[in-house]
């Protein structure tokens, strides 16, 4: 007798999921900056280089993020407005106050989110699925997910 196995793949919001092991989607968080160098002194300049680095994986594909969301073990949450994400291109989410652009988007936040002594980025689909992550503990002040 002979086994078959069945796989199903299933898309939410475009990225593709399921499969014999779940692969990350296409918008993944590769970097986080949680404790730059320097003073945590609540001025915006500080503030704004706590950063979270959002990347685009596929190589031929626009993704939206219109909807999406950035949130922190606490439930801190930042929703993106409408923005997309052109194929194998990053944004970075600073903490602070600026002129969101193609490449930067900005919180609004008058301080300091990251835990420095551990925490955790969730980037979640309109829908709310989950579907991408990145946890530290007390380490260098930043790291590569």
């Amino acid at each position: 007798m002979r086994r078959v196995l069945l796989v199903v793949l299933v898309t939410l919001g475009g990225v593709l999921v399921g499969g014999p092991a779940e692969a990350a989607g296409p918008l993944q968080i590769v970097w986080v900056n949680y404790d730059p160098a320097g003073q945590d002194d609540g001025t915006n300049a500080s503030v704004n280089k706590e950063y979270v680095t959002i990347k685009n994986t596929a190589t031929s594909t626009t993704r939206c993020l219109t909807g999406w969301k950035v949130r922190d073990v606490r439930g801190n949450m930042y929703t993106f407005g409408r923005f997309c994400l052109a194929a194998g291109k990053s944004v970075h989410l600073h903490t602070g106050v600026g002129a969101d652009s193609a490449t930067r988007r900005f919180w609004g936040r008058d301080w300091h989110l990251w835990d420095n002594a551990g925490d955790t980025a969730y980037l979640r689909n309109a829908s709310g699925t989950l579907m991408d992550s990145c946890r530290w503990g007390n380490g260098i002040g930043y790291i590569r997910c």
